[in-house]
């Protein structure tokens, strides 16, 4: 987009907001649930140009255009009483915190889930009165414009969402425009920290969710069959290319032999193929710039000591790379020290549980995390002392539009999702009566 382009939709989201933010909560809700019922209409669309766009397995896109619509169902629903007055008493004859939205809020976000991440802040934004503009990752722009036609048709008014496909230096100026008044990214660590600079010379709020190295703590008590299960799905979902995935599996000794092999059979079925035929059951990378840094990561874990129990070597497509397992993780390695984006899961061998918590917090991320045990008070004690986001016990991490999404440390900062995600656009204000 060109500047006059660019200008033309801060303009139309700017001459948008006083209306929208003025309608009804219960107005906005119906014209969201059409939202969720024009997603569910499109999905098999929607999901055919994510897997063309990012490889995708089909079925993979389909529940992520259901989760969409599922979002945008639930904050239609749960809106009013997330954004309801407070009262709190004081000395005042009134005195109460209402929730005010800010106005235009801008979202750059990535391709990995190129229509769940869009929706995981626009819906609850704009139930709570906000506009937005959307830069989505330049290999999905057909998901940002399909999106927007999705809007329009349920009758979204002009202006309440608008797509820019602009680079990062157009991306930086509209951060600084007065008009926009919150930033919202999901993306790399070096993205977050250009972008929360950048918001904050201009004194505007953001939210940052960054990359992971999510810790898998596998105890001596877990039930074996189903933690392995799991450890598959959380590994090679989405080509492992999701930062809440599980990165660094943590094991301790009474089932580490036996983990690391159930896991590596595992794993060996499954079949790197066309993401539209069902017969694939992990998918190609997005692009081939990132399988080649991935196998540059690998290669360089192996060089200083990581032995290979499977995969590692590129396949045969430009985008392939095969499930692969690395064993005898060390600090000093990328498998270690480095968020690995893709179908490889590192294994870290610990002495017992107090080293599993120590290992898992050596990391300068903390998104998500999982420990594995049939003992769950032992579970919860455990996961109480990682330093992540969110952590699971016996469960899959994921985002669920019921619970706070986000992270610490490198992992970035704010919440998405349930009510306290909705409230971070807002203007929390104080009204005092005497």
């Amino acid at each position: 987009m060109d500047d006059a382009a660019i200008e033309s939709r801060l303009a139309a989201a700017e001459a948008a907001f006083p209306a929208w933010s003025g309608r009804e909560i219960n107005e906005r809700a119906v014209l969201l649930r059409r939202v969720a019922a024009g997603l569910r209409s499109a999905k098999r669309d929607l999901a055919l140009t994510m897997t063309a766009e990012m490889g995708k397995l089909h079925r993979e896109a389909i529940v992520e255009v259901e989760k969409s619509a599922d979002a945008c169902e639930y904050y239609a629903q749960h809106a009013a009483g997330y954004l309801a007055d407070q009262p709190i008493a004081t000395e005042a004859s009134l005195s109460y915190v209402r929730y005010a939205p800010l106005g235009c809020v801008f979202a750059i976000m990535p391709w990995n889930f190129p229509v769940w991440q869009v929706f995981r802040f626009l819906a609850p934004g704009l139930m709570a009165g906000n506009v937005a503009l959307l830069k989505h990752a330049t290999n999905v722009p057909s998901c940002a414009d399909a999106i927007a036609e999705v809007l329009a048709a349920a009758g979204i008014p002009e202006g309440v969402f608008g797509v820019l496909h602009i680079d990062n230096d157009q991306a930086a100026d509209v951060i600084a425009d007065p008009r926009v008044k919150a930033v919202t990214l999901t993306g790399s660590e070096r993205a977050g920290r250009s972008v929360a600079g950048t918001a904050g010379k201009h004194l505007k709020k953001c939210v940052l969710e960054l990359g992971g190295s999510d810790p898998f703590v596998v105890l001596d008590d877990a039930e074996l069959d189903a933690t392995v299960k799991i450890a598959v799905r959380s590994r090679f979902g989405n080509a492992g290319q999701t930062c809440i995935a599980a990165k660094r599996f943590i094991v301790t000794p009474g089932i580490a032999d036996r983990f690391v092999q159930a896991f590596a059979d595992a794993a060996s079925k499954l079949i790197v193929g066309d993401p539209n035929d069902d017969a694939s059951t992990l998918a190609p990378m997005a692009r081939a710039d990132l399988r080649d840094e991935l196998h540059r990561q690998v290669q360089d874990s192996v060089a200083k000591g990581a032995r290979v129990l499977l995969g590692g070597q590129p396949g045969q497509g430009e985008t392939q790379y095969p499930a692969t397992i690395l064993d005898g993780v060390q600090p000093g390695m990328p498998a270690w020290d480095e968020e690995l984006f893709g179908p490889v899961a590192s294994v870290l061998r610990v002495a017992d549980e107090a080293e599993a918590i120590r290992v898992a917090n050596a990391t300068r991320f903390g998104l998500g995390a999982s420990v594995w045990t049939t003992d769950t008070a032992r579970g919860e004690r455990v996961a109480r002392q990682i330093d992540a986001g969110a952590c699971f016990v016996n469960s899959l991490v994921k985002s669920d539009v019921r619970l706070p999404f986000g992270g610490t440390k490198a992992s970035g900062f704010g919440r998405e999702l349930a009510e306290h995600g909705m409230h971070e656009f807002t203007n929390i204000q104080t009204i005092y009566v005497q």
